[in-house]
């Protein structure tokens, strides 16, 4: 399935040097992410036991603003600085594993952390792909 992000990669008048797949696949993985996270949160603000969750919550939002600022960065291609774009990527690996980390242990309680932490997985393989197609 052809993605919006894979559309305005491909219609990108600059040339871009990385494998457009993978980055469009890195770049829908952080939007999902975030999104994941950012409904977690507030899923966990929202259960009874909202005071077991504070690490859970920080966390969530936490990787969603650092999926989101990563996202933003990787969809902006003119004047790529490969030192940037891959400290984000480092950065954001990192965060979605401490996050899928925190979700997990709630997991078997709370649904939306289960969702949430398999999307960080998913958005942590992303950005370590792109992390060593970029060398």
């Amino acid at each position: 399935m052809t993605t919006t992000t894979m559309l305005m990669l491909e219609t990108h008048p600059a040339e871009i040097g990385l494998d457009r797949g993978r980055l469009a696949a890195a770049i829908d993985a952080l939007i999902a992410c975030a999104q994941a996270c950012t409904a977690c949160a507030d899923a966990c603000l929202s259960e009874s036991s909202v005071a077991e969750l504070t690490k859970c919550v920080r966390t969530d939002l936490d990787c969603a603003d650092i999926c989101s600022t990563t996202a933003r960065v990787l969809s902006r291609h003119t004047g790529w600085d490969a030192g940037i774009s891959r400290s984000l990527l480092e950065a954001c690996a990192t965060a979605c594993e401490s996050c899928a980390d925190e979700c997990e242990r709630h997991a078997n309680m709370h649904e939306h952390c289960r969702i949430c932490a398999e999307a960080c997985r998913n958005c942590e393989q992303a950005c370590r792909d792109l992390l060593a197609a970029t060398g």
